[in-house]
């Protein structure tokens, strides 16, 4: 029928050419033949019987694929139309063909269907395509044949054994993706066809093969890349379901077993292939490249749907060991020397990568516990378990603690067992871990010094242990880094005495080892305790150290890395201690000036390059051209060294090429390292967009970390954190270039991340990569100049920072103030109020609210940085809040609130803490101020102001005392109102638990006395003009508030009425001299100084009804004025000079004299009462009016007249009368006697003479005055004379005061008055001797013995020998006076009066010069000794006793003579009538 040719075939074509179709042969048939519709059944038997009988069942399993565009279907031909029917149909049809085929040949169909599917299969593969997936029209195929499989499969006319065993046949030309759609189509299952090969390692390296070939083709442009991934993604999950399943059933041991050897080899196999390229190295464009990172990136699929977590867990435990023990070619001492190329950054990417998804995988936990067991059962590939620990550490940061009690472990078993192995795993876990940085692990050094250099050392059990540790440390020698030895060397463990020979052997043997690998120990800055002094440089003797290129200074400021270091670094660092040094005391500093003569080499080689280094000379000479001017001048400078940096200088001014044309230059040397650095800190800004991802950010953190470091031009970071301090100039901090450079381009990254963090995700859910991030910043190296640069942004810059910038500075604040003690404090310079400052006090300090600038500034940062910690710690207890915050920044937060917004004054309703005011947002003024309020509302927010972080009353003074009224924000009636609300309503009624007074108004008072002396003894230094003080209207706001304390203190008075004690303003500045009162040291006494002006300066601005308050017309005056007098007696005395308080203070008292008199029913009982009073319990005060009588007798006088209508009391009249006596006297004429008390005449007598200019004045109306007169007289003249030496000035001439004592000596030895009694004054004499003593400073009574012995000249012979007690007081003022010297209280002497005495040809000796005036009196003793009388030397055993020793030439010429002389007595007769 086929052959039969169609009609018109023989017309005008060859039949043999073109063969007619199935369809043009029925066609003609049917036009033969009428339509019979019984026929068409057995036409369509005879057309099935024909097939079957010349049929091809592979041909035909072809086939049944849709053939191409015109060509008829099979189905199509057998009638079935739709989709569904037409599968069924070709299925059924093969089906029944296959039966027929089976029973002709007397074969199982299942057999038939088998073999001949499995050569379909072979001939689809065969096609060309790729080497293991399917081309398109190839998986067409495949996919139909697959179909009908599965139609045989399902009616039970299909072998799988038998399928599986003619597929391995053609194993060679079997394609790893149709294998796979067996697998997928569930024809056969993967796991079938692989156990179903006869040959097992056949089938290892068949899947190898393939494996390798699928992930050598998976890349960008596969066009299958979904199906190859999946193909890759199901085998795995075989491999490992298969390899790492738990035999449980005893019955399949032997088959489980021969499937998990083949899959667990297979394994094995691709992981030793990628492992072998990453050791042999990879280029990144290469076909190894991307068959090991394909493979290595299944890791980060996992885990499998169809993978139990028993078998993942087994399958990452046992990858893990076999990338630790892959080829265990290194040694311990390969690792010792090589460990520093295998930190994190400097690992394959690749491996890293496949580090992080086991770890996590497994949790730290697992990992370390793994890699324990593995060290110690098995050999182990040192790169690959080092690099696993960088791995580790710096993308866990909770592995740091896992890490560190491994190495504890580890240490102990060592000195437990002396096992040598456990020694060294040790160092070179802590080695590996410490070389990334002190963001994620302790410095060597720390551990170094912590483990082995104190008594609770692992060496300090026995002699064994020690002999153990240095053995080891010894053997390390050859094989170890400079800076381990020099960490070693520079803290050494702590060893017994005996036993020091071991160290020192360990130090020679290091100290060689360095000296051939020329690294030395010389250019490390030491740590504080082993620093060189200011002066000196001095190092531990044992180690013998030259010393000649270390620093002239002690660099507390810094703790630099122990690395190898240059000395040029050492030698800035001197350069620029040296500049701030000049620039206080304009004079070249000593040690420069040392250095220049004994560590010439130094000076010359290091110290002079540094200072003259090329630059481009200021217009106007700065410090350091100053220096440099000043040591040329000194000859300190080779001329040829001056020369050179002057035309150095001349060359560096002129502008470079092109720079005029606006072109850009190229970089500078200080740009160049940073490239890659920004690239990194680029980098980490792009992960930031998922800040979940922490074990990336962390990896990052890690690069970024080394590039910081090649930046910086150091290396490992080996000193320890903490020790010594940060010295920093607050008023003018500088950055060299570089150090800007590196800091400014951190700082920004820190804000640029975070903003992008904070787009995606809120603080709390950002992970630890800003903590990481700054553990990087506080490196002992980089920390000082963060903290400089912090200065000038939040102290000097504040104002003008934008808002990003502000929330990123604010974020790293709290994030500075995590690390708590561990980071070191800072010195904010000399001017500073304390001597060192915690860094989150430090940083609080900064921020001021001086000016309106600064003071919205500082809300704008506080503000950001509460909301901000809030965000981080809202979860956590409030003690985490707390942690990272300064106490300070907080109490800003609310005092500025409380002063910006009125709506924060009264109570309102507290929101919950859902909206925290906290995102990257440019926020305006009115952004912030909603942000602001928003946080203060916050529930949570105000349960966490409690304790030190809640703003009490004296916290708000001090902070209200900072503000400038000049530049407030308030007005003046704003800051009224403010001042009013605040104490009034807000603190007054508040309870003291929360920092207010109970409601007790001298509680208040109390509080803002102490706050204002505090204030005022603080606001002469840092930051504060020298003019400024408690004026109103002046620099500071203490104006007002002393306004405020006025009203107050007069609101008190009111309320108490008239007072039956002292004041209670008394009692307050008791409590506050009382602590200075025992110190004898120069410190404490200027302290003390400070305080009294202090405390005289807050007398003179309160009421004066304080000093003399509420006094009535009866007796005593005791409890009214008491306090005041003890305040003058015991402090405000010691402040008079020639016998009188001040002007001001004398003023004050007797204005509260008239006020109290005003109150009184009885003012002149109360005036007379209160000055008699003085005359007994304080004499200065009177003496004080007679000093300055000529301005108070007029004020005195119209007041009391204006007010009482009557002349002035009693006591008042007399020192009027004194005063007039004084004029009297001094002028020509007959003079009245002296008005009583004789001492007040005296005290005015004496104030009058002070007061006439001329010299040498002869007073020869002395002889008339009586004697009480002329003792107090000359003691006046005394003090004033010992005044003109201890305060030199133009106010009390000496030579004056000189003629003025020798006069009134004069006349008192003319007229045998005793005088000496004024040099055995003491406080338990009755009458005048107690008097006097309270007329004149402490100071003055004690320097007695140079007044007395500066008269010498003015003593009389006879009256010398005449005065039987002179030998006495002068042998005790003798003595008296070497122990001035002795203690140096002679120091306070001045010289200029006596150069002045010396210039007019005095010959007696002064208190300008202390030795030439005890040599004067020791000459004179010697001289008088032997001509005194015997009454005059007797019983002088009892006044040598305990002062022998004291000068032993007097002593014995004392007792000599005491002996010597005979009883006159005995040798006259006797009288007998």
């Amino acid at each position: 029928m086929a052959g039969s040719p169609p009609p018109g075939a023989a017309a005008g074509s060859d039949p043999l050419r073109r063969r007619r179709s199935w369809a043009e042969l029925l066609a003609g048939r049917v036009k033969r033949q009428k339509y019979n519709p019984e026929r068409g059944p057995k036409l369509k038997d005879s057309a099935v019987q024909l097939l079957r009988r010349h049929q091809s069942l592979s041909d035909l399993l072809l086939e049944v694929e849709a053939p191409p565009c015109g060509k008829p279907r099979l189905d199509a031909v057998m009638g079935c139309d739709s989709d569904q029917g037409s599968t069924g149909g070709s299925c059924s049809f093969i089906g029944s063909a296959f039966q027929d085929q089976a029973l002709k040949l007397g074969v199982p169909v299942g057999i038939l269907s088998a073999r001949t599917v499995a050569c379909s299969m072979k001939r689809v593969c065969e096609e060309p395509s790729h080497p293991v997936l399917l081309s398109t029209e190839q998986r067409k195929k495949l996919s139909s044949l697959l179909e009908i499989a599965q139609y045989l499969l399902a009616h039970s006319m299909f072998s799988r054994l038998s399928f599986c065993q003619e597929v391995w046949k053609a194993q060679n030309s079997l394609l790893l993706e149709a294998v796979w759609r067996l697998h997928v189509q569930s024809v056969v299952s993967l796991q079938e066809l692989l156990e179903s090969h006869p040959d097992m390692r056949a089938v290892v390296a068949w899947l190898f093969r393939n494996l390798r070939l699928l992930c050598q083709q998976i890349d960008t442009s596969c066009p299958s890349l979904d199906i190859a991934r999946a193909v890759l993604s199901d085998f795995v999950e075989l491999l490992v379901s298969q390899g790492f399943q738990e035999n449980s059933d005893l019955r399949r041991v032997e088959e489980t077993g021969t499937m998990s050897q083949v899959a667990a080899e297979v394994l094995q196999s691709m992981l030793s292939l990628a492992l072998d390229a990453l050791a042999a190295g990879l280029q990144e464009e290469s076909s190894d490249h991307r068959v090991v990172s394909c493979w290595l990136g299944v890791f980060q699929a996992l885990p499998c749907g169809g993978v139990s977590a028993d078998a993942l867990k087994r399958f990452l435990s046992h990858t893990l060991t076999q990338v630790l023990t892959h080829s265990p070619v290194l040694k311990a001492s390969d690792a010792i020397q090589r460990q520093r190329e295998w930190s994190f950054v400097r690992t394959h990417p690749l491996l890293t990568t496949l580090y992080r998804r086991l770890l996590v995988m497994l949790s730290p936990e697992e990992s370390v516990g793994r890699l324990q067991e593995v060290l110690e059962t098995r050999e182990v590939n040192w790169q690959r378990v080092l690099s696993c620990v960088s791995t580790l550490v710096v993308c866990f940061p909770e592995a740091l603690q896992l890490v560190q009690d491994w190495v504890a472990r580890l240490m102990a078993h060592a000195f437990e067992s002396y096992h040598l192995d456990s020694m060294v795993t040790a160092f070179l876990i802590v080695r590996q871990a410490a070389q990334e940085g002190p963001s994620v692990f302790p410095s060597y050094a720390d551990w170094f010094k912590a483990s082995f250099g104190s008594a609770r050392g692992y060496h300090s059990c026995s002699k064994k242990a020690l002999v153990f540790l240095f053995k080891f440390l010894s053997s390390l020698v050859p094989w170890e880094a400079p800076r381990y030895m020099q960490v070693h060397v520079l803290y050494p463990p702590l060893v017994p005495g005996k036993y020091r020979t071991l160290l020192t052997d360990y130090v020679a043997l290091a100290k060689t080892r360095l000296a051939d690998l020329k690294a030395s120990l010389h250019a490390l800055a030491l740590p504080a305790p082993l620093k060189p002094s200011l002066f000196s440089c001095s190092c531990f003797s044992f180690l013998k150290v030259s010393l000649e290129n270390m620093g002239l200074y002690e660099h507390l400021s810094s703790s630099e890395d122990v690395t190898e270091n240059q000395p040029h670094s050492q030698a800035a660092q001197d350069v620029e201690k040296a500049l701030l040094v000049f620039e206080h005391t304009g004079k070249i500093p000593v040690p420069v000036m040392e250095a220049s003569i004994f560590r010439r080499s130094y000076y010359l080689s290091h110290f002079l390059p540094a200072l003259l280094t090329p630059r481009v000379l200021p217009s106007a000479p700065d410090s350091r051209e100053a220096l440099i001017e000043a040591l040329k001048r000194a000859d300190k400078i080779p001329q040829s060294l001056y020369a050179a940096y002057c035309q150095a200088c001349s060359t560096a001014e002129k502008p470079p090429e092109g720079a005029a044309s606006g072109m850009r230059a190229e970089p500078t040397h200080a740009e160049e390292p940073l490239g890659p650095l920004r690239v990194a800190l680029r980098e980490l800004r792009a992960l930031m967009a998922d800040p979940t991802q922490a074990d990336v950010i962390s990896a990052q953190m890690a690069v970024v970390s080394e590039r910081l470091s090649t930046a910086l031009e150091h290396g490992d970071d080996d000193s320890p954190q903490g020790r010594g301090r940060i010295q920093l100039n607050v008023l003018a901090p500088e950055l060299q270039q570089q150090e800007q450079l590196v800091v400014d381009l951190l700082l920004s990254a820190f804000c640029q991340s975070l903003m992008v963090a904070s787009s995606s995700a809120p603080p709390e859910r950002q992970g630890p990569w800003a903590a990481a991030f700054v553990r990087t910043l506080c490196g002992p190296t980089l920390l000082p100049a963060v903290l400089t640069r912090l200065c000038q942004l939040l102290h000097h810059q504040g104002p003008r920072l934008s808002a990003s910038h502000v929330l990123g500075l604010a974020a790293l604040v709290v994030h500075l103030g995590e690390p708590g003690s561990a980071l070191p404090e800072v010195e904010p310079g000399p001017l500073a109020p304390a001597s060192s400052l915690p860094v989150p006090r430090f940083l609080d300090s900064l921020l001021t609210c001086h000016t309106k600038e600064s003071s919205l500034f500082c809300l704008r940062f506080c503000t950001a940085t509460l909301s901000y910690a809030l965000c981080r710690v809202c979860p956590q207890p409030c003690d985490s809040w707390h942690s990272c915050l300064s106490p300070g920044l907080v109490k800003k937060f609310q005092f500025l609130v409380f002063r910006f917004f009125s709506e924060a004054r009264v109570p309102l309703p507290q929101e919950d803490a859902a909206g925290l005011p906290w995102g990257p947002l440019c926020l305006s003024p009115a952004d912030w101020k909603m942000a602001t309020l928003a946080l203060w509302r916050q529930g949570h927010f105000q349960e966490l102001l409690t304790g030190e972080f809640h703003l009490t009353f004296g916290d708000w003074l001090q902070l209200e005392l900072e503000i400038q009224p000049g530049a407030d924000a308030l007005s003046d009636t704003e800051r009224q109102d403010f001042h009013q609300w605040a104490i009034y309503e807000h603190y007054l009624p508040a309870p003291s638990a929360s920092g207010g007074c109970d409601g007790d108004l001298q509680v208040a008072c109390t509080v803002l006395i102490n706050v204002l002396m505090d204030f005022y003894q603080s606001s002469r230094s840092w930051n504060h003009l020298e003019s400024s003080g408690w004026v109103p209207g002046g620099h500071t706001g203490s104006g007002d508030l002393l306004s405020r304390l006025q009203e107050m203190v007069l609101d008190l008075e009111l309320e108490q009425g008239a007072a039956t004690q002292g004041h209670f303003v008394f009692s307050v500045l008791r409590s506050r001299l009382q602590p200075l009162a025992g110190g004898a040291g120069v410190a404490t006494s200027l302290q003390r100084q400070q305080e009294l002006l202090a405390c005289r300066r807050l007398l003179l601005r309160l009421p004066p009804s304080i000093l003399v308050g509420g006094l009535q017309a009866r007796q005593p005056i005791d409890p009214l004025c008491e306090d005041f007098f003890h305040l003058v007696n015991s402090e405000l005395r010691n402040f008079s000079q020639g016998g009188a308080l001040t002007h001001d203070i004398t003023i004050h008292f007797f204005r509260g004299l008239l006020n109290a008199c005003a109150h009184s029913h009885d003012p002149l009982l109360t005036a007379n009462l209160t000055l008699t009073g003085c005359q007994t319990k304080c004499p200065i005060l009177l003496t004080s009016a007679l000093a300055w009588w000529s301005s108070l007798e007029p004020i005195l006088q119209s007041r009391w007249r204006k007010r009482f209508q009557c002349p002035l009391p009693l006591e008042l009249q007399r020192l009027q009368e004194a005063q007039q006596f004084a004029s009297n006297f001094l002028a020509p004429g007959s003079t009245s006697p002296a008005p009583s008390p004789a001492w007040v005449s005296a005290a005015a007598l004496h104030f009058a003479v002070k007061k006439v200019k001329t010299e040498g004045a002869r007073w020869p109306k002395l002889d008339c005055e009586r004697e009480e007169l002329l003792v107090p007289l000359f003691f006046f003249s005394l003090m004033d004379l010992l005044s003109s030496h201890l305060t030199p000035n133009d106010t009390v001439d000496p030579l004056k005061a000189v003629d003025t004592c020798a006069e009134v000596l004069e006349c008192l030895q003319r007229r045998r008055v005793d005088w000496l009694v004024l040099f055995q004054l003491t406080e338990t004499d009755a009458g005048l001797g107690h008097l006097l003593l309270r007329l004149a400073p402490d100071q003055h009574t004690k320097l007695l013995p140079l007044a007395f012995y500066s008269l010498l000249s003015h003593f009389k012979d006879d009256a010398i020998i005449r005065e039987e007690a002179f030998l006495r007081v002068a042998v005790d003022m003798y003595f008296k006076l070497v122990q001035l010297f002795m203690d140096g209280e002679t120091r306070a002497v001045s010289a200029p009066a006596s150069r002045r005495l010396e210039l007019q040809g005095q010959s007696s000796p002064q208190p300008g010069n202390p030795v030439q005036l005890i040599t004067e009196a020791r000459l004179f003793l010697l001289q008088l000794i032997p001509q005194c009388l015997k009454s005059g030397s007797s019983n002088m055993a009892e006044l040598l006793a305990g002062r022998e020793d004291w000068d032993p030439g007097v002593s014995s010429a004392l007792l000599s003579r005491h002996r010597a002389v005979p009883d006159t007595d005995l040798y006259q007769e006797p009288r007998l009538f």
